[in-house]
């Protein structure tokens, strides 16, 4: 398998828009293997909760904080998403997996995801530097504008932290900066092919509308962090834990385990961000 690297320029885009697309980061068969798993595992199923948007659709979701031997936890691990990590990130101190999530949003009742930051969630678990994190969605299946796909603010992440407080049982950014970010940066679309990859700033605004279409969108969303970047009131420790790097083949090659219990699934009733 041919490494993977960024080049300068996209390396400048990232710094200059918060965002970075990166078309076909992962195989056909990478994503079919992905794709098995998300919609067959009843473990990940048992652990998805849902969260109501303002209109009261609900989105749902499955996170966990420690990746292992399972496939998704090879792939999170794997070198090319940790040096890429370590390439856009501020810092130099080790890159730590803070906490993978997969994102489902069926069709028809998938709710939306109201304009936030994710900084505006992890500010509340007291990580100072948010330019020390940052995270990188796969595409499982196809991302359109029919289904709700990812909408970006491009440049946004140069405001700083914006205030947050809750819309319907989500964190939601205050809306007059969100109007007077539009008014200045481009809104754009993020429509995504299965194994495209979506590279964002802790401090990107990001929204995705409601999935009104006949098909699912599915992602997995991966959260990095530097280990000096202490979350303070983040009870997990896994936002400190050197990452043990495998290699990109592991995810196609390596007998996988199933994910388990020891993956540190997370309560909804216990988010930090969500008090």
């Amino acid at each position: 398998m041919k490494q993977f690297q960024l080049t300068q320029q996209q390396q400048a885009g990232y710094q200059r828009d918060g965002y970075l697309i990166v078309r076909n980061f992962l195989t056909p068969a990478e994503i079919e293997k992905l794709y098995a798993i998300a919609t067959g595992d009843d473990l990940l199923r048992k652990h998805a909760f849902d969260l109501n948007d303002q209109t009261g659709k609900k989105t749902k979701l499955t996170l966990w904080y420690n990746p292992g031997d399972d496939a998704y936890g090879l792939l999170t691990r794997s070198k090319r998403m940790i040096e890429t990590a370590g390439t856009l990130l501020d810092g130099d101190s080790a890159i730590c997996h803070f906490h993978s999530k997969l994102m489902q949003k069926e069709p028809k009742v998938g709710g939306a995801w109201e304009w936030h930051q994710d900084y505006g969630y992890w500010y509340k678990n007291e990580f100072l530097f948010p330019d020390e994190m940052l995270s990188i969605m796969v595409a499982i299946t196809k991302a359109t504008k029919e289904n709700g796909c990812l909408q970006v603010i491009a440049g946004s992440h140069k405001m700083g932290r914006i205030e947050h407080g809750f819309a319907g049982e989500q964190v939601g950014a205050a809306q007059h900066y969100v109007d007077l970010a539009l008014k200045t940066m481009p809104l754009v679309y993020v429509e995504l092919e299965p194994g495209d990859a979506l590279f964002f700033h802790s401090n990107l605004l990001h929204r995705s509308a409601a999935n009104l279409s006949d098909t699912a969108r599915w992602s997995l969303i991966s959260c990095y962090n530097r280990q000096q970047n202490i979350g303070y009131n983040e009870p997990n420790g896994s936002h400190t834990t050197p990452v043990s790097v495998v290699p990109d083949e592991a995810l196609m090659e390596w007998e996988t385990s199933g994910v388990n219990e020891s993956a540190g699934f997370l309560d909804k009733e216990k988010d930090e961000a969500l008090k």
